[in-house]
């Protein structure tokens, strides 16, 4: 049996379900229904899902697996985030050390190799 189309392979709107049957005992259902998020999903979101889901979401494996680099599949897990109608949420930026502080941090651990500071004193001066 097929897999029901999510998009009109005319115009690419959503398509709604108008019957539904039971093959048994031939119980039909009439009315205009809704497709689940999954059957809206992309041939290509779906297969990577699929891949998403075998992988336990490591995207290391994904990554393997498809032969992509990180940012190509943060990029493809983004889009099929978007397309299940959630919010993807940014990342924070990491705090990136400014020169100053790199050059401090160089010094201490420099007096530290040069026995100018014991550990505890260079401990001290790094957690500033």
């Amino acid at each position: 049996m097929a897999d029901v189309l999510g998009h009109c392979p005319v115009c690419g709107d959503q398509l709604r379900v108008t019957r539904l049957a039971c093959p048994t005992c031939h119980t039909a259902i009439e009315g205009n229904f809704t497709l689940g998020r999954f059957q809206i999903l992309s041939p290509e979101q779906l297969a990577f899902l699929e891949i998403f889901i075998k992988n336990r979401g490591i995207i290391r494996e994904v990554e393997r697996e498809l032969g992509v680099s990180y940012p190509t599949v943060r990029n493809r897990l983004d889009d099929l985030i978007r397309a299940l109608g959630f919010e993807v949420r940014e990342e924070a930026e990491p705090e990136r050390e400014t020169v100053d502080e790199a050059a401090r941090r160089r010094t201490v651990l420099e007096q530290l190799s040069r026995g100018e500071l014991n550990a505890e004193q260079a401990i001290k001066l790094l957690m500033r």
